[in-house]
């Protein structure tokens, strides 16, 4: 056998010492240990903001808590059976009323144990009526003798011994009785609507064997001094306005309006002018094409805008009050009214609803028949939690932190359940579909998370938010790549290196411009100045590009000679003033522009002034008033209104600042295409701008795919110069000349203020979901794509 060689000794000098090499193994753990600490943040973060994300998509949870049995009797005299029932916001002591001289109460701490208390109205009185109004615990009563009076029920809590529990007192407080239609004629129905200076009273009222229906009007002026005594200002016979037999009524909570629904199931729309004018300002009928038209229940969801409807065959739908054209051929023609409208429609009800209670904190509201439940809620036309209950019902309420529902069942049970449902305003149609809110015209994609009142609407569609985050990186990257791309190519391929070594570092600089400096000089110095000068900018904007190409091609047809005596790389110094002046010209040409194509005219004077911010939206309004609903389109979308700070001022200095970084990552990317090709393409006779397209644009094509996404990423993600440079308003439409708000600037703007764990708040982290996810796919169908460039252009 051969010998083996001998083992050749290795110099000293390149023997590691085992301190070196513990170095080398304790660096080497480091690492591992923070590239696993930086995975377990990231999980960690996307942990915590699916943990506020989830409970928005979760149902309703409905279950009993307690239940008590309340005596069926009546006490007192009454003309007609009559069961109601409210309760305390804190669903301890609901009370109980059948039409006598006092209120059962159920202490449900004390495991329903029954008190009463005395209801102090005129001795003698028969109450022939009642309904009760569950947002401030008034009973409404109507009398056999033709008066409309009301008590109300109020409750004060206070801790209990040692400060465990809570005591809840309740109080009766009778109100004044005003006399209404013919005197001595019992009243079948009534209504009261409390506005605080303004209150309407209605009563349908039998007389002489026919139905009529009463109202009157009353005024109570309110002064620094305080409240001062109610007086009524108008009464009113709606009788001969109406065209079947009155059956139901429902006051607006605002004082002003009334509506009355007969037994052909039309529902006639009263308004009060300062209480001294009436007006039947709209009838219709919501089940005009069912068999039985009738309707089981008309009643208000939370704010008094909206009414929900139910037919006795089980359909239910929502009617709200918006702003509509009257084309009825009445006095009004032509003129923009609110009227009622029909907005949503839920799942029908196996037939007529027996029961309705509505929330007194959102737009929630609970319905059904017999001994089934549903649970739903207007804005977003959804069924939160229905079931069947062990009982049937006769009457149900909500407490006013929409926390319990009462039921009283027929048997005489009172039952309490409690209610899980904090976020009823959130799911997938409310976060991306198209809804109809409260007072809009139309369905529509809004968001408007706070308002000015506690009955408002919350709006939560993400969607113009990712619109106009698509909008802003649009406008950006449309500004910023051909200028990087083009620069790129130029610096890498054609610039002399003396001058290549000052030209990228400058680049590079420029990307750690802070972006909040960025967006005050867009915000207080950028959009000021180019507001009144688009025509300049436009011309400019045209004068630049083609004024180097038209230098261009001159220099091409000059004489070798004298193109020889340029220095390759530096034919850019030849481009500096030509070009100059052309755009300077161009801009200086923006006001004859103006006065020729963009003029409006003025209906003051009647004259023609030439204003390009006046001349836009007039022509999105043409556009929007045309027979063709692609040219429609075109104004709804692309030209609406011309704000100061708008997508074209973004686009400037978001571009701007996504310059550098796609100018530096394709720059290094076309610097490393190999040497050895470019010479080969230059021996073989390519010009170096052949040698360009053919060859270093295809090999460093996926480092160039690479610098447009990251780039894509930066802009999408930009907060600051959005937040400060443009109106922060979510609207829908493409127009260059109006603003945005972006999914990372709604963070930004709306977090500090939002609720700890509302719904708003869970909407804002959800927003960073999408974000997310809009770049996480984006990226990954762009690293696809890049690997299949690299395995299609790589260069062995």
């Amino acid at each position: 056998m051969p010998e083996d060689p001998p083992k050749r000794s290795v110099p000293e000098r390149f023997i590691a010492s085992r301190a070196t090499l513990r170095l080398d193994q304790l660096m080497t753990w480091l690492i591992r240990a923070g590239g696993l600490g930086i995975i377990v943040a990231v999980l960690g973060i996307f942990v915590f903001i699916m943990a506020e994300v989830i409970p928005l998509f979760e149902p309703a949870r409905f279950k009993q808590e307690s239940e008590a049995a309340v005596s069926s009797g009546r006490p007192g005299a009454t003309a007609t059976p009559i069961t109601l029932m409210g309760v305390d916001e804190w669903a301890q002591k609901p009370f109980i009323y059948r039409g006598g001289a006092e209120i059962a109460l159920a202490d449900l701490s004390k495991n329903g144990e029954i008190e009463t208390l005395p209801v102090e109205i005129p001795a003698d009185t028969v109450i022939s009526t009642a309904q009760v109004d569950g947002k401030q615990n008034r009973v409404i009563l109507g009398t056999a003798d033709g008066r409309v009076g009301s008590f109300k029920v109020t409750y004060t809590s206070t801790a209990g011994e040692g400060g465990k529990g809570q005591i809840v007192t309740p109080s009766v407080k009778v109100e004044s009785f005003e006399a209404i239609g013919q005197p001595g004629k019992p009243l079948k129905d009534v209504s009261f609507g409390d506005g605080g200076a303004a209150k309407v009273m209605a009563a349908i009222q039998e007389v002489d064997g026919r139905t009529e229906v009463h109202a009157l009007c009353i005024r109570q002026k309110r002064s620094l001094m305080g409240a001062g005594k109610p007086a009524v200002v108008g009464r009113f016979d709606l009788t001969s306005d109406l065209q079947g037999h009155p059956v139901r009524l429902l006051a607006s909570a605002v004082g002003d309006a009334l509506l009355v629904a007969d037994d052909r199931g039309m529902v006639y729309y009263f308004y009060f002018t300062n209480g001294t004018t009436k007006e039947l300002r709209q009838t219709f009928q919501p089940f005009a094409d069912e068999a039985d038209p009738t309707l089981s229940t008309l009643s208000y969801v939370f704010g008094d805008v909206s009414v929900v409807v139910c037919g006795a065959t089980g359909k239910q739908e929502v009617w709200s009050l918006y702003n509509q054209s009257v084309t009825d051929g009445s006095a009004k023609g032509g003129e923009t009214v609110r009227r009622y409208g029909k907005i949503k429609e839920f799942p029908p009800l196996t037939g007529a609803a027996t029961f309705y209670a509505a929330s007194q904190r959102n737009k929630t509201f609970l319905t059904g028949r017999g001994d089934f439940a549903s649970l739903r809620y207007s804005t977003t036309e959804s069924v939160r939690w229905e079931g069947t209950l062990p009982f049937t019902v006769a009457r149900a309420v909500m407490d006013a932190k929409a926390e319990h529902i009462l039921f009283l069942d027929t048997d005489g049970g009172l039952h309490r359940w409690k209610l899980d449902d904090p976020h009823p305003e959130a799911g997938m149609k409310a976060f991306f579909g198209k809804l109809w809110y409260e007072g809009a015209d139309r369905p529509g994609y809004v968001w408007q998370s706070t308002g000015g009142t506690d009955d408002f609407e919350p709006k939560l569609s993400l969607t113009p938010l990712i619109i106009g985050s698509l909008k802003g990186t649009f406008f950006a990257l449309l500004f910023a790549v051909p200028i990087a791309l083009l620069a790129a190519i130029y610096t890498s391929c054609f610039l002399p290196p003396n001058i290549k070594s000052i030209v990228k570092p400058v680049m590079e600089i420029m990307a750690s411009l802070p972006s909040v400096v960025l967006g005050f000089l867009a915000g207080l110095w950028l959009a000021p100045l180019i507001e009144d000068k688009v025509p300049s900018l436009l011309l400019g904007g045209l004068a630049l590009p083609l004024g180097a190409m038209a230098v261009g091609w001159v220099f091409t047809k000059l004489p070798v000679t004298t193109r020889s005596k340029v220095r390759p790389g530096s034919e850019f110094w030849v481009l500096l003033l030509p070009v100059a002046l052309m755009t300077w010209a161009a801009w200086s040409l923006g006001p004859w522009l103006e006065s020729w194509a963009f003029t409006v005219k003025d209906p003051a004077t009647g004259g023609f002034i030439a204003d390009f911010r006046l001349w836009w939206p007039q022509i999105g309004h043409s556009l929007s008033a045309s027979d063709w609903s692609f040219v429609r389109w075109l104004g709804d979308v692309f030209v609406t209104d011309f704000d100061q700070r708008n997508s074209l001022v973004v686009g400037f200095m978001m571009g701007f600042a996504v310059i550098p970084i796609l100018f530096t990552i394709t720059e290094d990317a076309l610097s490393n295409v190999p040497t050895q090709i470019k010479a080969a393409s230059l021996a073989l006779g390519a010009s170096r701008w052949q040698m360009v397209r053919t060859v270093v644009l295809p090999v460093a094509s996926a480092g160039i795919f690479s610098a447009l996404m990251v780039a894509f990423g930066r802009a999408v993600g930009e907060t600051m110069i959005v937040v400060m440079a443009t109106g922060n308003t979510p609207v829908m439409d493409l127009n260059i000349f109006s603003g945005m708000r972006t999914l990372s600037a709604n963070i930004a703007v709306e977090l500090p203020e939002a609720a700890v764990h509302s719904t708003h708040y869970r909407a804002l982290f959800l927003g960073a979901v999408v974000l997310f996810a809009l770049t996480f796919v984006l990226n990954t169908f762009a690293e696809i794509l890049r690997q299949r460039l690299r395995e299609r252009f790589k260069f062995v």
